[in-house]
């Protein structure tokens, strides 16, 4: 059997809503309403304008290197907006960083160090764009939030240890470096697959970097596993 509830019984907050958005409905508007929402559609639709026109005119800027910003979108969590922050606040010549290291501390994004009596501690990271961070940040937590992908795996794996805002600043930094050498090597990005780290961390990896060391040492080494 249904319980049905009387009237009295429903929230009065419900009630009251229920009644206001009938008398906005039947409300009638004076002129002076008519006036101002005119002003406020006006106002919007010049906005709406401005934004068109300013999405037209980065459309041709960049049509030059429309095939830059197609393989910079292969990033997950980089979409095409994104893609022209980033040619807008970072540029297309890398040539002028010696590496992607030094084009990640140029723009800020990287754990900051601070070496005192020849022992290094964290320190707070520097200033740089905000536009940039904003858009790389934006663009870690889309990552973080798809399927099947390294960079979803990775944060999954540091906000476990490290928290959520470090993982997301790794994220950011790993999508930054993406960006350095998807923009000088004009190669899409390469996706590692979510295993990758695991891969990364195994007992014949970690043999394999121990056996190149040693061999860089100048020693001959030969492996066998233990039964």
């Amino acid at each position: 059997m249904r319980t049905r509830w009387p009237s009295s019984r429903v929230g009065g907050c419900a009630r009251r809503s229920l009644g206001c958005g009938r008398r906005c409905a039947t409300a009638s508007t004076s002129p002076t309403h008519g006036v101002l929402t005119a002003a406020l559609l006006a106002h919007i639709d010049a906005v709406e304008a401005a934004v068109a026109r300013l999405d037209a005119r980065i459309e041709a800027t960049l049509a030059p290197h429309a095939a830059v910003v197609e393989l910079l979108c292969t990033i997950p969590g980089v979409g095409r907006h994104t893609a022209q922050v980033l040619i807008a606040e970072c540029g297309l010549d890398m040539t002028v960083f010696p590496g992607p290291g030094h084009f990640a501390s140029w723009a800020k994004i990287c754990p900051g160090t601070r070496e005192s009596a020849g022992k290094r501690r964290p320190a707070p990271t520097g200033h740089g764009s905000p536009w940039l961070r904003t858009a790389l940040t934006e663009a870690a937590w889309a990552a973080a939030r798809t399927r099947g992908t390294y960079l979803a795996a990775r944060f999954a794996q540091l906000r476990a240890r490290r928290g959520e805002q470090t993982a997301i600043g790794a994220i950011r930094h790993d999508i930054l470096i993406a960006y350095y050498h998807i923009v000088a090597g004009q190669t899409p990005f390469r996706e590692l697959g979510p295993e990758w780290l695991n891969r990364r961390h195994s007992p014949e990896h970690r043999a394999r970097r121990l056996v190149r060391q040693l061999e860089t040492l100048g020693f001959s080494v030969t492996v066998e596993a233990v039964a």
